[in-house]
Parts: structure tokens; C-alpha cells; sequence
């Protein structure tokens, strides 16, 4: 099989992964988000340190490393604690796609801390998916507007996360970068979750572990993907986890995203789109 088409498998079954998190996320019911985010980490905690033992990796990095490692993490994790009050909060696909702006937010952060050049396709494709963002928040001053911003805020601090891997990149492995952010998480939400703990039923248990073995099988296939073809030619299958989870929360919790949520849909992934072309074309361009 073509190295390219095994990427695009690859990335979407991690697509696939992902919205089932989102989806046991939501089906474990009202649980304080310290406990599902614990699970999560837990769970997908050893994924990561399989790979650390067998390709010999180091767990936790160099000592020049921690404290961008314990930014990152302490980034990543906020993030995805906005992550899951907006899927509790939100239609599933509506806090997704949030969630997928977080490479335009990329950019811009990448431009002011580490320094990148941008190019105007970047810009405008960003200002393109901005105007998306906000055909499904649809501002307004009202306590309503919360689970919205934590949607927004989970991209922009999972951005951040990512600027740091970015930054992390050339001194750690991979799998070292992962495990750390599990671990770290872990025993930050410890304490948290003994607080504010709440009963669970099987049912809630058994979702809980679902949600870690969905990360870990959306966490996986975007390593594999990456491992079958670059970054150019298939990133924007990721985009494919917007229509995966709007699918899902229909047939599951008869969730129907408005027309203005719909067309925000529509705008973010062509900006993606739009921008995904013409980095290919550059490095066609380049490579001439």
C-alpha cells in the first residue's frame, strides 16, 4: 500500500479515536472534569511509556529541558480541561471544531515567541478561520457564552502546548514529550480529584476507560500517520474528527448544529484547506 494512503488511514482512524473520546466524555455523565481528565491521563499514560522502553528513550528529559517540559505541560493540561467542560457543555462538534483551530493559533504564537517567518496565505487563512470561530460562538454577554470560551481557550492553550513542543522538538524524543504530560498531569489532577471526587457507577468506570483507550487509539494513529507521509500531504484529514463527532453526537444525543455553527464548519475547514494547498505547492515549488 502507497506509504500516503496508509498516512490518510492512519490519521483517520485517529480521527475516529478522538470523537469517541469525546463522545465517553460525554456519557460519563456529570462528573467533575478533575476526575475525567485523571482518567484520561491515566489510562493513556501507557501508551507512551510502551514505546519509551522499546525504543529506549529517556522518561522524563534532560535537566536543561524541564522547565519548557513543565510549561508544556502545565499548558496542555489546561487545555484540555477547557476541552472537556465544552464538550459537557457544547453540541460535541460545535466544541471540536473550537478545538481545531488550535494550528492557526499555532502560527500566531509561533510568530511572536519563537520567531517564525509567516507568509500571507498563513494570515489570511487564519483571519478566515477566525470569522468561522465566530459563526459558532455567536458572541454575546450572557453566562452562555462560557462554555464557548472554554472551547476557544482549549485551542489556544492546546496551541500553546504545541509552540512548546515545537520548541522541545530538536532536544527530546517524542514519546519522552508525551509521557511527561501524562505523568505530570497525573499527579497535578491527584489532589484535585480527591477534593472534588464523586461516586461512579460501572457504567461511568467503564466509559472513563473508554475515553483513555480512544485518546490512546487517536494518539497513536497521528503518530503513525506522521510516520507513514509529512505533514503536508495529510494533515488535513484531521479535520475529518469534526464530521466523525458531528455524526456521533446526532445518532447519540440528537444534537443538530445550528445553520451559523454549520457554515463556521464549512469556513474552518476551507481555511485549513486552503492553507494545507499551498503549503504543498511551496514545497513542490522548493524542491524544484
Amino acid at each position: 500500500m502507497n506509504p500516503k494512503v496508509k498516512g490518510i488511514i492512519a490519521i483517520l482512524i485517529s480521527a475516529i479515536g478522538f470523537s469517541f473520546m469525546s463522545v465517553f466524555f460525554r456519557l460519563a455523565g456529570d462528573l467533575p472534569v478533575f476526575q475525567k481528565s485523571l482518567a484520561r491521563n491515566l489510562v493513556a499514560m501507557f501508551i507512551p511509556l510502551f514505546f519509551i522502553y522499546k525504543y529506549h528513550q529517556p522518561m522524563f528529559g534532560r535537566l536543561s529541558s524541564q522547565p519548557l517540559l513543565i510549561t508544556r505541560s502545565t499548558l496542555g493540561l489546561i487545555g484540555v480541561l477547557l476541552n472537556i467542560y465544552a464538550i459537557d457543555h457544547m453540541v460535541l462538534s460545535d466544541a471540536d471544531s473550537l478545538m481545531k483551530l488550535n494550528p492557526f493559533w499555532t502560527i500566531l504564537l509561533s510568530i511572536v515567541f519563537l520567531h517564525e517567518k509567516v507568509r500571507k496565505y498563513q494570515i489570511t487563512a487564519m483571519i478566515i478561520a477566525i470569522l468561522g470561530m465566530l459563526l459558532i460562538v455567536k458572541p454575546e454577554f450572557s453566562s452562555s457564552m462560557i462554555p464557548s470560551l472554554a472551547g476557544l481557550f482549549s485551542g489556544i492553550f492546546a496551541a500553546s502546548a504545541y509552540t512548546c513542543v515545537r520548541a522541545l522538538s530538536t532536544r527530546e524524543a517524542p514519546y519522552t514529550i508525551v509521557f511527561y504530560f501524562s505523568l505530570f498531569s497525573v499527579i497535578v489532577l491527584i489532589p484535585f480529584t480527591a477534593y472534588t471526587y464523586e461516586p461512579m457507577s460501572q457504567m461511568q468506570i467503564l466509559y472513563l476507560l473508554g475515553v483513555g483507550l480512544a485518546a490512546a487509539v487517536g494518539q497513536i494513529g497521528v503518530t503513525l500517520a506522521y510516520s507513514f507521509a509529512a505533514a503536508k500531504d495529510i494533515s488535513i484529514f484531521t479535520y475529518a474528527s469534526i464530521i466523525f463527532t458531528a455524526i456521533l453526537g446526532f445518532i447519540l444525543f440528537g444534537e443538530s448544529p445550528d445553520f451559523y455553527a454549520t457554515l463556521g464548519y464549512v469556513v474552518i475547514i476551507g481555511a485549513s484547506y486552503y492553507m494545507f494547498e499551498k503549503a504543498r505547492r511551496d514545497a513542490k515549488i522548493i524542491k524544484k
